[in-house]
């Protein structure tokens, strides 16, 4: 069996950063890239807000020089899904794909999280063409323009409040005939002008053609009627589902499903695994954010490679 000083799962900003601290640590790294190699990321396009890129950077371009820096630094990477992971053990037991298994002194959890979508076929086909689930990173190229978001929680209100000092008009698409939000946020949203709530509506269609991307909106209340609203994005605010089922069970997670660490460090409820990214991070879900993690854990996990020697 293949036997690991550290093994990191996943392969976004988190993953990638944690590959290269290690690698330059002479800690020979493997990184499993998983079912989506660059992560959450390369569903996106042009990335104006990651530092260092003067006019912006094609997001599949960023995620391929990370994983190019990792690989001139020594990194193993490997394609394949984690399937099974066992932290009862020492060596930590891993199985990728159901078949191969591997022995890992440490481990670094990065396998994100991922925007919950409605799951409508229109919505699919125009993800990164009008349609995102994430306001800060996409909201900036719809100043002026007509937008709508989908959610009647705290992260909608925020979403929809962000995106109202950039456009022109923001819809709020409600299902229930109230808003889940803080009271604060509630306020917050019903004093900006610029934001109309429409409650008990659901998303029927994203309309667009593969030209101008998204057009507008076909929504439907609750009685059956139905209206079109003109704009040229949908952001979906409707939760994320962090990646973490392998470790239901075996590492400390909140209610949400998201790991948790010590605070002010990357070390969870075992001794040698620690979680980097969007995986334990519910709140602000950034590349830049989620790189810096990967640096964090990947320095902790030096630290305690080297206090086992």
């Amino acid at each position: 069996m293949e036997s690991y000083k550290t093994v990191i799962i996943g392969s976004g900003p988190a993953g990638y950063t944690a590959a290269i601290y290690l690698s330059r640590a002479n800690m020979q790294p493997l990184l499993l890239e998983g079912i989506q190699p660059g992560g959450q990321l390369t569903t996106t396009t042009l990335i104006e807000n990651f530092p260092g890129f003067a006019d912006g950077v094609d997001a599949n371009q960023l995620m391929g020089q990370m994983r190019q820096q990792a690989l001139n630094l020594g990194t193993q990477i490997r394609a394949g899904v984690v399937t099974k992971v066992d932290l009862s053990v020492r060596p930590f037991r891993l199985t990728i794909d159901e078949t191969a298994e591997i022995e890992a002194e440490s481990l670094i959890v990065a396998t994100g999280a991922a925007a919950k979508y409605l799951g409508l076929p229109s919505e699919t086909k125009f993800r990164g063409m009008g349609v995102s689930a994430c306001a800060t990173c996409d909201g900036f190229f719809y100043r002026k323009r007509d937008v709508a978001v989908v959610g009647g929680g705290d992260t909608a209100c925020e979403e929809a409040t962000y995106l109202a000092t950039l456009c022109r008009q923001v819809y709020m698409i409600v299902r229930k005939p109230f808003l889940r939000a803080s009271q604060a946020m509630q306020q917050r949203v019903f004093a900006t002008p610029n934001i109309e709530v429409l409650f008990e509506y659901n998303t029927a269609e994203v309309l667009g053609d593969q030209t101008a991307g998204v057009t507008g909106i076909r929504i439907r209340k609750t009685d059956g009627s139905e209206r079109t609203l003109d704009v040229a994005g949908l952001f979906l605010a409707i939760g994320h589902h962090p990646s973490t089922e392998l470790f239901e069970g075996q590492l400390e997670l909140d209610d949400e499903g998201y790991i948790r660490v010590e605070a002010g460090t990357s070390r969870t409820s075992v001794e040698g695994v620690f979680a980097a990214g969007d995986v334990k991070d519910p709140h602000y879900r950034q590349a830049i954010a989620a790189a810096g993690s990967g640096c964090v854990a990947a320095l902790d996990c030096e630290r305690y490679l080297r206090s086992r020697r």
